[in-house]
């Protein structure tokens, strides 16, 4: 891998911009998932209808799998992910100002393409620097991603309370992105000749392809609970107006905490024995939040599904970087564009589960989905680490 890092630079700069970039990109989706349920009232959506305009963002990250990884090949991850961080702050201002259905529709999948562009270019950013260190920090860059969506479910609890409409409140998160955005953009890596960097949609072999598999059930999940989880305080918890984005920080926070802990559990049990305990837990936090579907259970139940889905992502990551050799940045790539589909395709799922039956059928769902990961780690082959 070659980078255009100079001599005399430190490592350290290039690690603390990378891990702006995630908290920007954590930040700015947590911002527009925490306003889902003001947006959906304001449309007059039905939950089918919600399902139907959440497929623009999967749309979206497809198109742009195509293309991103040409893009960062040709013109260096860092030019990428600075057009991809300026479009993403700016595109959520324009989903809050969305008039009518069609126009957020569109607007949706031009963010679900900047997006995917974000987080491939950011990922590719971040196999540099973890080359760098020569050690395993991946978990501490999701880990920076997920506390920016604590960050952002608690600034959109602060903001509803005071007042603000949802144009109006991504006022606000834009600016933040923009602000971290000029501070840091310097000291991103300037990738030149790199062969690692992905060069499109990739799955070298079937361990690569098991672990997108894994990936695909938790992010479906993960969707889940950053697209639905305040539509489900509102209209099946019925928490106080103040208190729907309850369940979701919940869940962002201890995601965030448990991912800054993950690398040691994995060396203290292996990589394997987490991921089959992580589906459990999942499972059953989805499945309490159904049973008991009252403020402190479900609140709970949304912690336990954080702290099972936190260290799924990461250690896929790192299973592949082992697994794949010289392809890392290839595997990586399409272990990405796997999962993010789940991430995205799931809350549209829900939607039409939720129209066809109800809310509760719907996370029922997701939770024997949350079951695949429990199922598809005992197909893996155990290395050295696990």
């Amino acid at each position: 891998m070659h980078y255009n890092t100079g001599t005399t630079k430190p490592v350290r700069p290039h690690r603390i911009a990378v891990s702006v970039y995630f908290f920007i990109a954590g930040f700015t989706f947590a911002s527009w998932a925490s306003r889902i349920p003001h947006i959906q009232a304001k449309l007059n959506l039905s939950e089918a209808a919600l399902g139907s305009v959440l497929l623009a963002l999967p749309a979206g990250l497809m198109v742009s799998s195509l293309l991103i990884g040409g893009f960062i090949a040709r013109f260096g991850s860092r030019a990428v992910l600075l057009t991809a961080a300026t479009l993403y702050s700016s595109l959520i201002i324009c989903l809050g100002l969305a008039p009518s259905t069609p126009l957020l529709i569109a607007t949706l999948f031009i963010f679900g393409m900047s997006g995917n562009s974000l987080n491939v270019s950011v990922n590719t950013q971040a196999i540099g620097v973890e080359r760098m260190y020569s050690r395993s920090i991946m978990a501490s860059f999701h880990g920076i991603w997920s506390l920016a969506g604590f960050t952002g479910a608690a600034l959109a609890t602060l903001l509803i309370w005071i007042g603000l409409v949802p144009w109006q409140h991504f006022v606000v998160s834009s600016a933040i992105g923009f602000l971290l955005s000029s501070l840091f953009a310097n000291s991103l890596i300037a990738c030149i000749g790199n062969k690692y960097e992905p060069k499109g949609f990739s799955l070298p072999n079937k361990r690569i392809l098991l672990l997108g598999a894994i990936a695909f059930g938790n992010l479906v999940c993960e969707g889940t609970m950053f697209d639905w989880s305040g539509v489900y305080f509102k209209k099946v918890v019925q928490a106080p107006t103040n208190l729907t984005a309850l369940g979701y920080a919940a869940f962002m926070g201890c995601m965030a905490t448990g991912r800054f802990f993950a690398d040691k559990v994995v060396s203290a049990i292996g990589s394997k024995k987490v991921l089959r305990f992580a589906g459990v837990l999942v499972a059953a936090g989805f499945a309490l939040a159904v049973a008991m579907p009252y403020l402190i259970t479900a609140t709970v139940g949304f912690m336990l599904v954080g702290f099972g889905v936190c260290s799924v992502v990461p250690i896929v990551y790192s299973l592949a970087g082992q697994s794949s050799g010289s392809n890392t940045g290839r595997a990586l790539a399409g272990i990405t564009t796997v999962g993010f589909a789940g991430f995205l395709a799931g809350p549209p799922l829900v939607g039409f589960v939720a129209q066809a039956t109800n809310l509760r059928w719907s996370f029922a769902l997701v939770a024997c989905i949350g079951l695949l990961t429990s199922m598809l780690a005992l197909y893996l082959r155990p290395t050295n680490s696990q």
